[in-house]
């Protein structure tokens, strides 16, 4: 599941990325995306850390992407937020580790569909861009226009 701190992490970024040419200050951030001010803080801070945003401190200062939307996946953002997207480590491509109650992997009942659901949700959260979730637009919305 994910988690809250992931959800927030990727609404920032959007944020971010749909007022690409403006920084924004923590607390515009935090009111456009609905998201709590001080939990924000944490995960900027994160973000900046791991290359995704900038930041410049005083009155004109705010934060900004550190790299173009469109080279930002969920994926990357839910790895660094939340971990591997594997439900089990043994399924793992970024953060691989054997289960300490499976024997042998290649006859564990259970190995196989994690792995199957490991590539499931890289196949999508891998192949969505911050720039194509800030930029979605609803396709049943539209047709009915």
């Amino acid at each position: 599941m994910l988690t809250m701190k992931a959800k927030y992490a990727l609404k920032a970024l959007i944020t971010l990325a749909r007022n690409k040419d403006d920084r924004m200050q923590v607390k515009e951030i935090a009111t456009t995306a609905n998201i709590p001010c001080k939990f924000l803080e944490t995960i900027l801070c994160e973000l900046k850390n791991h290359g995704l945003v900038n930041s410049l401190r005083g009155a004109c200062g705010g934060f900004w992407l550190a790299r173009d939307a469109e080279e930002i996946t969920a994926g990357d953002v839910i790895r660094i937020m939340d971990g591997p997207l594997a439900p089990l480590r043994c399924a793992s491509i970024t953060s691989y580790k054997p289960c300490e109650d499976c024997l042998d992997e290649s006859v564990c009942p259970l190995h196989n569909i994690m792995k199957d659901a490991q590539k499931a949700l890289s196949s999508v959260f891998d192949q969505r861009s911050i720039h194509s979730l800030a930029f979605f637009k609803n396709q049943k919305k539209e047709k009915a226009d």
